[in-house]
Formats: C-alpha cells, sequence, structure tokens
C-alpha cells in the first residue's frame, strides 16, 4: 500500500512538473514573437532607399550602365510581410552591388568611382550578413541602411562631378602637358655607365 501511494505522488509531482514546464516553454516562444515582431517592424520601418537619380550624370548612366539600373529597381522593390522576404531581398542587393563592378563605363572607370563602389558593396554585403542571423541586430541593420544611402548619394556626385569635369574644354598644349606628367611614360632612372673608364678584372 505504501508503494502505491509513493508511485502515485511521484506520478503527480511528475506531472505537475511537465505542465510547469509545458507553460514556461509557451511562455518563452511567446516572449521570442514578440521579440521577433518588434524587429520586424523596426526594419520595415527603416527599409527605405535612395531608389532614384540624385544628379543628373546618374539618372543618364541608367541607359548605358545596365548594372546600375538593375541595382536601383532592386532598391526599389520593398519586401512585404516576413522576415525572410527581407533576407531574400537583402541576398538579392548583394548579388547586384556585386555586379556594378561589371562593365563600369569608360567615363567614370577611375579610382574614386571604383572605391566608392567598393564600399557600397561593404556596406550592402554587411547588410546581407547581418539580417541573415539567427538574433537579428535590428538596429545594426538600421544604420547600414542609412550608410548605404550615404553610399549611394556620395556615389552619384562623384559621378556627377566626373561628369562636369568632362564637360571644360582642354586648352592648347594641355594634352602634351599630361602626357609629361604622366609617371608611366616616363623614363627609368637607371644610372649611366661611362664606356671610357677602363675596367678592373
Amino acid at each position: 500500500m505504501k508503494y502505491n501511494i509513493a508511485v502515485f505522488f511521484s506520478l503527480i509531482f511528475l506531472f505537475l512538473s511537465c505542465k510547469n514546464d509545458n507553460e514556461k516553454r509557451i511562455a518563452e516562444n511567446k516572449k521570442e514573437m514578440q521579440k521577433r515582431e518588434v524587429i520586424f517592424k523596426n526594419i520595415e520601418e527603416s527599409w527605405i532607399f535612395y531608389d532614384t537619380p540624385v544628379t543628373e550624370a546618374s539618372e543618364k548612366s541608367l541607359g548605358s550602365w545596365n548594372q546600375w539600373r538593375d541595382f536601383l529597381t532592386e532598391l526599389a522593390l520593398k519586401p512585404k510581410k516576413t522576415i525572410g522576404a527581407f533576407q531574400q531581398k537583402s541576398k538579392a542587393l548583394s548579388k547586384k552591388a556585386m555586379a556594378l563592378n561589371d562593365n563600369i563605363p569608360y567615363e567614370y572607370a577611375k579610382p574614386p568611382i571604383k572605391s566608392r563602389i567598393s564600399t557600397l558593396i561593404t556596406k550592402v554585403r554587411l547588410l546581407d550578413l547581418f539580417i541573415n542571423l539567427d538574433v537579428i541586430p535590428d538596429k545594426k541593420v538600421i544604420k547600414l541602411v542609412s550608410e548605404i544611402n550615404l553610399q549611394l548619394v556620395s556615389l552619384q556626385r562623384q559621378m556627377d562631378k566626373i561628369t562636369e569635369k568632362n564637360k571644360i574644354p582642354i586648352e592648347e598644349g594641355e594634352s602634351e602637358l599630361m602626357k609629361m606628367m604622366d609617371t608611366t611614360r616616363a623614363i627609368p632612372n637607371t644610372p649611366l655607365i661611362d664606356t671610357n673608364i677602363s675596367r678592373v678584372e
């Protein structure tokens, strides 16, 4: 009889402890869902990119630079409903950003433009990395969105500067001066050997 009572009480204790574990698990899941919902809302509200050209030069380059046009088009399409949609969008943005290095128009294939493109690519890839983590750091994602926007403006302004600089007419003799200043065309600085000096062997 004592054995039956002990088994009965141990079963009741086991049942109550399992019930408490289930309640804790349900409470934790609910808390986690609320946290994810807050992160999703924060990201959704801040996911605003400068997807239209801000300078005349960048607008004109849309016709000749397909990768630039594709990247801005991808920026314009905002994901909806789930964090998974934002994760897929960040992957697509990362691919389009990497393609910006391909077929840069000759006019813009200069170090200031290339460095800005590299910085933009780095920011977009960081966005892709952070948004695909198990625990998404929403503050970092929000900061990266604003940094990407700054890089977009910087790149477009640099394109505009280059376009304006190219409009300035070249003065007479300036092209020859530029050739003389080109260090890649310079004569190598090697010591001259006097052939009149007798050699000691």
